[in-house]
């Protein structure tokens, strides 16, 4: 494997596509990404296979859907069993390393809760126990002072130097490098030492953190460090760098704090833009309205001021702008240990997020463009060369692109399809595309855990939502801000069953093929 190439994957958590300078943000600044941009391949339409984060790592890591790859939402884990093309490059002679954030299993200790859900009989669940160990990520894994050892590989990764959770308070191998680092740790994540700041939006933390020490610091430094010590030509490497941020709390430290000033910042759109709101946004709103704003939970979307969405948009950015220096800096290790001129850079996103759209904030269920449709730069030494391409590509297609990069067969079962030709060529690649959405409880206005279905194409988004009386359509092409829901429209009744018609298709193929038959029968 000593001609193929190296190959450094950048993820960032919960960003829009829009977010970036190279996307065409007014505000925003972010010019070592805008670099990857101008020496490689931008993707217009690129878009997950579910937003939420822990079924869309899992569809990346192993180009299934989450109603094959095994974890289908938040909470559950990525069986043991589940090849991963992480797994074949390493079977392939590739170094591995995952440096960040994984989130492959839960990275909380809380018990998840089942209203209405009777798990008292003598067998609880259709599938026997799995024997794999799925505590990696918990936070009682990082307690002691010695670093916490990984079982090897970590689905394809040798090396593993994990970041769990979100903001300043992240845990993991960072949780204890931290307190190694820092002998007044206690103080330093304690909140009656936060600095002082006029923000008011929900979420909104003023960390007395220092930037070096903050989580998106820690992980560049370790990722320049195995960048560096991987200077030989022995074995390739994939380098899968995954930052936490610009995921909520709102919290950018020192400098990155007030980089933004919220006036600065538009609404895309506000709730009185909308012409007819499904459900999932009145629900937001009547909350809004009985409450002033505000969340259920931290982890709840929700509708907030003008004011607070500002807020949370200029911190938000600051954020960004903290990764976009530390991809300036990886890029630069690999410039200054000569490896540049042989590793593929890859920039993406797991889930975007509403920031803003209708005074929406976060995500859930509500199947918004915003939240589907992600950042996917690929900046490749075959070419380095500015272009965009309007080709519709999936998270799923990532690990059959990547294999075939490196010229490496995928497994048998592989949903994805390689997006290569449209890199460097106008080839189209799909004509339309799924993405689930499965809860793992109820909420967002629904009565039971939501189950979504949405068909997107070039021009239209078509979403079904498990059980309602109603669903979405709009007209990508002359409504990209998706303010007016078609789905009753008479008009496009011949349209909307077109889209039925392909999203059926879609879902009849959601079958595993995996394994393939040992008998004719």
């Amino acid at each position: 494997m000593t001609d193929a190439p190296n190959i450094l994957y950048v993820m960032v958590d919960q960003q829009r596509a829009d977010w970036l300078g190279c996307y065409g943000h007014p505000v925003v600044k972010t010019p070592h990404i805008d670099a990857l941009a101008d020496t490689g391949t931008r993707f217009d339409e690129f878009h997950v296979a579910t937003p939420i984060c822990m079924p869309n790592r899992a569809s990346f890591m192993t180009g299934r859907m989450p109603s094959l790859n095994g974890l289908r939402y938040n909470g559950c884990a990525l069986p043991e069993r589940a090849n991963t093309f992480v797994d074949v490059l390493r079977a392939s002679g590739y170094a591995t390393a995952s440096i960040g954030k994984s989130h492959l299993q839960p990275m909380t200790a809380m018990q998840a809760r089942h209203a209405g859900r009777d798990l008292d009989g003598p067998i609880s669940e259709a599938w026997k126990p799995d024997p794999g160990r799925y505590d990696c990520e918990e936070p009682l894994r990082y307690q002691s002072d010695e670093p916490a050892d990984f079982p090897s590989p970590y689905y394809g990764f040798d090396h593993v130097d994990m970041v769990t959770a979100h903001g300043d308070k992240a845990n993991g191998h960072y949780r204890q490098w931290f307190r190694d680092k820092h002998p007044d740790w206690e103080a330093l994540h304690d909140p009656a030492n936060e600095l002082p700041h006029d923000y008011s939006c929900p979420q909104a933390y003023r960390t007395p953190v220092p930037e070096e020490s903050y989580p998106t610091a820690y992980i560049r430094d370790r990722a320049q460090d195995y960048l560096t010590a991987h200077t030989d030509r022995e074995r390739p490497f994939f380098c899968y760098v995954s930052f936490p941020d610009p995921h909520h709390p709102f919290n950018p430290p020192g400098k990155y704090w007030d980089r933004y000033d919220p006036d600065d910042f538009d609404l895309p759109t506000r709730f009185e833009d909308h012409r007819n709101p499904p459900p999932p946004l009145l629900a937001a709103r009547q909350y809004f309205e009985e409450h002033g704003g505000g969340q259920r939970t931290p982890q709840h979307a929700f509708m907030e001021t003008d004011r607070h969405v500002r807020e949370a948009m200029a911190l938000t950015a600051g954020m960004i702008s903290m990764i976009d220096d530390a991809v300036g800096e990886l890029v630069q290790t690999l410039k200054d240990t000569g490896q540049y001129d042989n590793t593929v850079i890859i920039f993406n996103a797991d889930h975007g997020d509403y920031l803003g759209d209708f005074n929406m904030l976060q995500k859930g269920a509500w199947a918004q463009r915003s939240i589907h449709r992600v950042p996917m730069i690929w900046s490749d030494p075959r070419k380095r060369e500015a272009r965009t391409t309007a080709a519709l590509a999936s998270t799923i297609d990532i690990s059959a692109t990547i294999l075939d990069r490196v010229g490496v067969a995928p497994y048998n079962g592989m949903q994805g399809q390689s997006f290569l030709d449209s890199i460097h060529s106008n080839a189209p690649h799909r004509d339309d595309l799924l993405i689930e959405f499965n809860d793992g409880f109820a909420r967002d206005g629904f009565t039971a855990s939501a189950r979504v279905r949405t068909l997107v194409t070039h021009d239209w988004q078509l979403s079904v939502y498990k059980d309602q009386d109603w669903g979405e359509l709009y007209d990508l092409k002359h409504d990209p801000r998706q303010t007016h829901n078609l789905w009753d429209s008479a008009d496009h009744a011949t349209v909307k069953a077109q889209l039925f018609e392909s999203l059926t298709q879609q879902l009849i193929a959601q079958l595993d093929e995996s394994p393939l038959s040992s008998r004719l029968a």
